[in-house]
């Protein structure tokens, strides 16, 4: 069940970190390193005799995290890297070969690691999230510490056992869990959306106005740049699928087309899959809501800033307007492809970037909803099967349609009268909630059905 009430900051939900997976890379690895302090803080720890790690994956993560690199970054995380700032040539370097191995410190015993730490459970395992890892710190054959974690999608994690409403004990100034109440708040209080989310972010994080603003230019720069890295890059991607960069080829075609008609979507098209190639290679991404999604706000925003050159502050608010769709579907669905399939992850970041669009535009908080309820409407059901477990394919042209799809509910909203709208997000939202769980798992990420199935003919 979704938390009383939202509190979810802004740069929880916008995490700068290496691809391909939010859930299957940012979320193990934080996973990971909590295991790491939570084994050197053991009171018993002296006494170890050549201690070992185990680390079992469960459900999606077993099933793919492969191709998503859970593996790497489980030692990684494990090594005492984080994701904002681990170098991305030496994580994608870790496991190349099964007989690599390791070493990490726990108190003052070394503890090696190799590719044998990790188990890829086959076996069904009951928990609250099919996205588990179960970290074990063994000595003489005995459980010394075991912890079980769920990477619950967009980076976050949970411990099994942790009292998350106690996790923060700070109030947003203007509380809502519906999109129905945050309009309430804009009404009786005569403020904008833009003031609501800073007021709520000052109240949750203790930073200024000032502070908030330099993190989301952080951001959105991270985001920046990984299009701009994807537009220059060429060549294949890593993996057995061998699939070659397409954003660099789409780019220069929109440029040669610059004057005709199409040259709009193309190069839309091009700035939404340099991000999610680059995210593919394993480089720095944002996560948008996921890294899985990567591709789709990064697009829009670059096609805002550089073709209709909104100023700073207009994207800044544009993403406050992001943020909130963002923090709506987090907490009344899922953004876990391994919970919603892929409208959990395209879906959502479809949504919130019409949200941005229609923000940026400067239209009423009436249009941005109906922009990101039609966005959510038009990607229900969206299975996630990716081939081979890479998030290559569909994942990186389903960025680009996102970002198409965001641009047209932001068209379709501001037609005629949004406030006639027959279904309100919160609605759409309660739709996704049910349709994710009605879904079949074959299709939530674990490659066991739809498009997965054609990795032979790739």
């Amino acid at each position: 069940m979704p938390q009383e009430i939202i509190k979810t900051s802004i740069f929880d939900l916008f995490k700068i970190g290496p691809g391909p997976s939010s859930s299957h890379t940012i979320g193990p690895m934080k996973a990971a390193y909590d295991f790491l302090q939570r084994a050197n803080a053991l009171a018993a720890i002296q006494s170890l005799e050549t201690p070992q790690i185990m680390i079992h994956l469960y459900g999606s993560l077993s099933a793919t995290g492969k191709g998503h690199g859970t593996d790497r970054a489980v030692i990684a995380g494990l090594l005492g890297w984080l994701p904002d700032t681990c170098e991305p040539m030496a994580f994608t370097a870790l496991l190349k070969n099964e007989t690599d191995t390791y070493e990490t410190q726990v108190a003052d015993k070394l503890v090696k690691l190799t590719a044998k730490s990790i188990v890829f459970e086959k076996k069904r395992y009951e928990s609250p999230h099919p996205n588990t890892l179960v970290f074990k710190l063994i000595s003489a054959n005995e459980i010394v510490l075991e912890e079980e974690y769920y990477s619950v999608g967009g980076g976050f994690i949970q411990r099994k056992g942790e009292d998350l409403s106690a996790e923060n004990d700070k109030m947003p100034k203007y509380a809502f869990t519906t999109m129905k109440e945050l309009k309430e708040h804009l009404l009786k209080n005569k403020i904008t959306l833009t003031d609501l989310m800073i007021a709520n972010e000052e109240a949750l994080t203790g930073l200024s106005r000032k502070e908030i603003f330099q993190k989301i230019d952080d951001i959105l720069e991270a985001m920046h740049k990984a299009v701009k890295r994807g537009l220059r890059h060429k060549g294949l991607l890593p993996g057995t699928i061998k699939l070659r960069r397409k954003a660099p080829v789409l780019y220069e075609q929109a440029k040669n087309l610059a004057s005709t008609s199409d040259s709009f979507m193309i190069f839309l098209n091009a700035y939404c899959m340099a991000a999610s190639e680059e995210n593919a290679a394993g480089n720095i991404v944002v996560t948008a809501p996921t890294s899985g999604a990567s591709g789709v706000i990064p697009g829009v925003f670059f096609l805002l800033r550089n073709h209709y050159h909104y100023d700073k502050q207009r994207l800044r608010e544009g993403m406050l307007a992001a943020a909130a769709v963002g923090f709506l579907i987090k907490h009344n669905a899922s953004i876990s492809g391994a919970e919603m399939g892929c409208m959990g992850e395209i879906g959502s970041a479809s949504a919130m970037a019409a949200a941005m669009l229609a923000y940026c535009a400067g239209k009423s908080i009436e249009i941005v909803e109906a922009a990101a309820e039609i966005a959510i409407e038009h990607h229900l059901g969206m299975t996630c099967d990716p081939i081979g477990g890479y998030v290559q394919i569909p994942c990186i042209e389903r960025n680009a349609m996102g970002a198409i799809k965001a641009y047209n509910a932001y068209l379709l909203s501001s037609s005629g009268n949004a406030s006639a709208q027959k279904i309100s997000l919160d609605s759409v939202i309660k739709v996704m909630r049910a349709t994710g769980r009605d879904m079949s798992k074959k299709y939530k990420e674990t490659s066991q059905a739809g498009l997965a199935l054609s990795a032979t003919e790739c």
